[in-house]
């Protein structure tokens, strides 16, 4: 989202701005604990033209992104309820309910258009700072415009809301309208530079590993088409194998992927497969032939995790619909 994207989407401030000096220092924006019960998936994007680099000129950003966005490990921890905290003390000034906990399709992308932020708050930290929090759950915001809040209150719940096809918080930072990264908020500054804590209280770990993406095919793909994205299905029929594969890259030596599928009658697999001598990018597929009868129609969803020992490193779903 640009600056003015963020600015029509919430509207402005009718009050005098909170009285705080400096820059705010953050804490984390949502109740997890990072690397058991949320991650961070991606970073800001620090490359000023095409392509993607996150603070550390690592590989977890996205061409464009505007913020710090921080997963849930499934839809059922959504369900469940996460609250969305406030990362430093301040004032509302501006919120969005209402819009529906649904994921974005080709159908409804044009229905969010201007509102990808999707449910949502924003906090004036004064002196020019703001923070913005996206994807909230519809129903859920427990803050009213012009309520002052301190670090750690609790402002609603993650949600699936706007611009996104997976629960997470999507935290931006402002300086007068302008993003600014957390993490390297020297404007002059270069990726790879040892950055300290930037504006964090104590800066969340980071690590170059992660998982391009999951997804489900019908066999064990090529490699090449896994890359590309050719290998991905979204709808198969009963009588095909149901295979899900996870594309990581940076893994170290002991790392596991594990791969789950469950159906709509429950879980059809579940296999975790030690990362011995990972390369810089790699994938690993597992999936089952058909039962007799073939499966029965309807959403399948799969999770592929990523872990350093017990420590959550990368988690991505996919989805595939089996055909009447």
């Amino acid at each position: 989202m640009s600056p003015l994207h963020v600015a029509a989407l919430l509207g402005a401030a009718l009050w005098a701005a909170p009285s705080f000096a400096g820059p705010p220092q953050l804490s984390l924006p949502i109740d997890c604990t990072l690397g058991q019960t949320c991650v961070i998936e991606d970073y800001p994007d620090n490359d000023p033209g095409p392509g993607q680099r996150d603070y550390t000129c690592g590989l977890k950003s996205r061409d464009g992104h505007r913020g710090t966005d921080i997963l849930l490990p499934s839809f059922d921890d959504m369900q469940r309820g996460v609250s969305v905290l406030a990362a430093a003390p301040g004032r509302v000034a501006a919120k969005r309910d209402g819009m529906a906990d649904v994921p974005v399709t080709d159908a409804n992308r044009e229905t969010i258009r201007g509102r990808e932020c999707g449910n949502a708050v924003r906090i004036d930290h004064g002196d020019g700072w703001q923070t913005l929090y996206c994807h909230m759950k519809k129903g859920s915001l427990r803050v009213r415009k012009g309520q002052a809040v301190s670090a750690g209150d609790p402002l609603g719940l993650v949600g699936l809301s706007g611009l996104t096809n997976v629960p997470h918080i999507h935290l931006t930072v402002l300086k007068d309208g302008n993003v600014v990264d957390p993490f390297l908020p020297d404007a002059t500054a270069k990726c790879g530079a040892a950055p300290g804590n930037g504006l964090w209280a104590s800066a969340p770990a980071y690590t170059p590993t992660g998982l391009f993406t999951a997804a489900f095919s019908t066999g064990v793909p090529e490699f090449e088409d896994v890359q590309s994205g050719t290998a991905r299905v979204t709808q198969t029929m009963p009588d095909q194998p149901l295979v899900l594969y996870g594309h990581a890259f940076h893994a170290e030596p002991g790392d596991t992927l594990t791969l789950t599928a469950s159906g709509p009658e429950g879980e059809i697999f579940t296999e975790t497969v030690p990362l011995d001598d990972p390369q810089k990018q790699l994938f690993r597929a597992y999936g089952r032939r058909s039962p007799d009868g073939g499966w029965p129609p309807g959403a399948y969803r799969g999770y592929v995790t990523l872990k350093r020992g017990d420590t959550l490193i990368a988690v991505r779903h996919a989805d595939i619909t089996v055909s009447p």
